[in-house]
């Protein structure tokens, strides 16, 4: 099997949504609408020459594995099939063990039980735009209170390919598709580089993945720009405000929480430490998994459209820019990076690892922290098109692939 070492010191190089170029056996400038005028605290005044924090990665007494497993000794076993381009995949910890699938063209679907049931959990086929190979409805997050409201949250494109944020609720193993609240529309001006993952933080806050609009070299320069939304993430309280409050430490008083951002296929954040990984799809060169330590103040600016990775592409580094925890070249073969998560189940020796895929290459890196330094590694050599991963209840760890299939990472 290919194995593939790099030691780093902090900030770190080495890595690289639906891809943007696409290749399967495992044994796989910017108008801003809302639904209501958000309400908002009053905000900080920020210097944003200097609102990026400076990170430094959490070292926890969780026992983190310090090396790989023998990735050998461990395969990606199938319990799914059969599903349309599926794009995320979700638990609503509520204790049923529930997995819930986005198909990309509008549903969702509930793998319960050793089954993936026919009826779907969520279908809004009628207002998802899916006209485009990055569009349609591309993630969800369950409330943390769940069990006793019901809601769930939505990124998906619709009319003209704006991007939507909604909430919905559920009961059982349906939701009601009449029960849409839009909290948020986010023109777009042109069909690619939607970003579309959505998360909850350990603050209780909503997290939104917003690409840079697209096109390619971020032609409106959207990235950089902390008035719009594009090319970040977002942070919202979804629990107060109609329909949601701006944070009053949101670092430019709007929804931006973190800029420089590309097209981020997939965030998540660590369950036990609560830190933040994304995985941002590059230009024509680098791929990258960026990295915030739980607790780090808003207003990091990870680069982009100044740096590709952590190279020059409008420019070169400036101070307070955040450079990947690593990357790597498409000289490799990769074309676009699939953001993962850490592993948090009862396989200890895989206790803190994060796992992340390129779409292409069907190649699966481990990442981990092992005195002091990033340790980026090959484990798995798939053969399929990686789409994204998700996490059960459990902590285990599962990925898709644009065919159809759902693994699960278990021992052999």
């Amino acid at each position: 099997m290919k194995r593939l070492l790099i030691l780093l010191t902090l900030p770190i190089l080495a890595c690289g949504g639906l891809a943007e170029s696409v290749v399967s056996t495992v044994t796989p400038q910017t108008a801003l609408t809302v639904a209501a005028a958000p309400q908002t605290e009053s905000p900080p005044v920020v210097d944003t020459a200097t609102a990026s924090p400076t990170i430094v990665p959490t070292e926890t007494a969780t026992s983190n594995a310090s090396a790989f497993p023998n990735a050998d000794d461990y395969q990606w076993t199938p319990i799914a099939s059969g599903l349309k381009r599926p794009v995320d995949i979700q638990s609503a910890n509520d204790g049923s063990g529930r997995l819930f699938i986005i198909e990309k063209y509008g549903v969702i679907r509930v793998y319960e039980n050793g089954q993936l049931l026919t009826a779907p959990f969520l279908d809004i086929t009628d207002r998802v735009n899916d006209s485009g190979n990055e569009m349609g409805l591309l993630g969800f997050a369950f409330h943390p209170d769940y069990e006793q409201n019901g809601y769930f949250y939505v990124n998906y494109t619709g009319d003209g390919g704006d991007t939507r944020i909604s909430r919905f609720q559920a009961s059982g193993n349906s939701a009601d598709n009449s029960s849409e609240k839009i909290l948020l529309v986010i023109a777009q001006p042109y069909p690619n580089h939607n970003g579309g993952a959505v998360a909850f933080g350990p603050d209780g806050n909503l997290y939104l993945a917003l690409g840079d609009g697209g096109l390619a070299g971020d032609p409106h320069k959207n990235g950089q720009n902390t008035t719009s939304l594009l090319g970040k993430i977002l942070r919202i309280d979804i629990d107060n405000g109609d329909p949601y409050l701006i944070p009053s430490d949101n670092p430019f008083g709007n929804e931006v929480w973190a800029y420089g951002l590309r097209n981020p296929w997939r965030i998540s954040f660590d369950r036990v430490t609560g830190d933040l990984w994304i995985g941002d799809v590059g230009q024509g060169d680098w791929e990258e998994i960026d990295y915030l330590s739980a607790g780090s103040a808003g207003g990091a600016n990870f680069g982009w459209s100044i740096m590709e990775g952590s190279y020059g592409y409008d420019g070169a580094a400036q101070p307070g820019m955040l450079l990947p925890a690593v990357e790597y070249s498409h000289n490799e073969g990769g074309c676009s990076v699939t953001g993962g998560y850490v592993y948090r189940g009862a396989m200890s020796e895989w206790n803190g690892i994060y796992l992340y895929a390129d779409y292409c290459l069907g190649t699966v890196w481990g990442l981990i922290l092992s005195d002091g330094q990033w340790q980026s590694q090959v484990l798995f050599e798939t053969g399929v098109t990686i789409t994204t991963f998700g996490q059960d209840e459990s902590g285990e760890i599962y990925l898709a692939s644009d065919s159809g299939n759902i693994y699960h990472l278990t021992k052999k």
